[in-house]
């Protein structure tokens, strides 16, 4: 593998379609990050009907796009381009990730990687016996784990599966993508996520708590699945979807964010959200949730707010002056550009790739 350029294979989730699911805008930024340093990069992704109605990038740039409808056509179709990778990445949550994980690490002849989006819930199934993408003996097979999540869980994924290396690899963001813009503000605070039972006490305490104190403010919140028995403040608007295209203009449209943790994402630290990222760069200044690991990423009370209480979230909404407010996003925006773009996230998984390769100099 003395090429300068690698021929690389992703076997993801989704990178046409953000419908329900994050992984599709990680898979964009790194595709897109890897081939601006020059590498040649094959998406496959399993031809689901769900993410086929809703397709917002049928062909993202970056990459070709492979779509395929069994393991059985996989192979047929693609196994040449698998065999012949310098790199080939299996994703978390893929269906039947499993067994196209085993196939994987038998043919390939280049480097193989599993990039977990989800570490600490693949965790929880790894206890239970493993998942329908993962196993416990599949592991070690992998010459690479790639984890969103940074910290001592590396360690564990180490010294108690065998992974042959566990390297953090965080989502990032595209700065030709997501930026500040000169629009109106709507809100006061926003919120973007998918619900789940674990998030929703926060939201109901450091949104929906604020907003009824101060119904004279704007507030939004913006993701699926929420319950119609949420009774939703009058003055917190809803909606349900917004596309990638969408995000840059609603994120500058607010004064501040706000990012809620997953439970076991707490639980583990250093796991920071795309959310998180694509808001700094827009130069949104963010409230977050306490997790540990948050100051490998920002400065809290520099880069970054933190917040345990509505009387936090209502402090900083309403007595933080205004030209701090515009400060803290702007240090936000310049961390996010020096560290978490997509470009750093390409050179990094180049450095470990080279590193699994005895001898071989990292890429410039």
């Amino acid at each position: 593998m003395s090429r300068a350029t690698l021929r690389v294979v992703i076997l993801g989730l989704s990178v046409t379609s953000s419908w329900g699911n994050g992984h599709a805008t990680t898979y964009r930024s790194l595709v897109r990050g890897l081939s601006a340093r020059g590498h040649d990069v094959l998406f496959l992704e399993r031809d689901l009907p769900w993410y086929a109605e809703n397709r917002d990038q049928p062909n993202p740039p970056g990459c070709r796009v492979g779509l395929y409808s069994s393991l059985r056509e996989l192979r047929e179709r693609y196994e040449d381009d698998v065999r012949g990778a310098d790199l080939v990445i299996v994703g978390s949550y893929v269906p039947e990730g499993a067994a196209l994980g085993a196939w994987v690490t038998e043919i390939a002849e280049g480097v193989t990687a599993f990039y977990d989006i989800d570490t600490p819930v693949t965790l929880s199934y790894l206890e239970r016996g493993g998942a329908d993408y993962l196993s416990p003996e599949l592991i070690p097979r992998y010459r690479l784990y790639l984890s969103f999540t940074g910290g001592p869980i590396l360690e564990v994924l180490e010294r108690r599966y065998g992974a042959a290396a566990a390297r953090p690899l965080y989502c990032a963001v595209d700065p030709e993508v997501y930026y500040p813009e000169a629009v109106e503000p709507k809100w006061e605070l926003g919120y973007m996520g998918t619900y789940s039972d674990d998030r929703q006490p926060a939201l109901e305490s450091l949104l929906f708590g604020v907003a009824r104190e101060r119904p004279d403010a704007r507030f939004v919140v913006v993701g699926p699945q929420y319950p119609e028995t949420i009774v939703w403040p009058g003055n917190v608007e809803r909606i349900v979807h917004l596309s990638p295209a969408e995000h840059r203009v609603f994120y500058n449209s607010q004064h501040f964010t706000l990012n809620l943790t997953r439970a076991r994402m707490v639980e583990a630290g250093y796991s920071p959200s795309v959310r998180l990222f694509e808001a700094a760069a827009c130069g949104t200044p963010i409230i977050t949730d306490p997790w540990e690991g948050l100051e490998c990423f920002f400065e809290p009370g520099s880069e970054i707010l933190v917040a345990r209480s509505a009387a936090e979230v209502a402090n900083y909404l309403w007595e933080l002056p205004e030209e701090e407010r515009v400060e803290i996003g702007r240090r936000a925006r310049a961390r996010v550009l020096a560290a978490h773009t997509s470009a750093h996230r390409a050179a990094e998984l180049e450095s470990y790739v080279r590193e699994v390769q005895v001898g071989e100099p990292a890429l410039s």
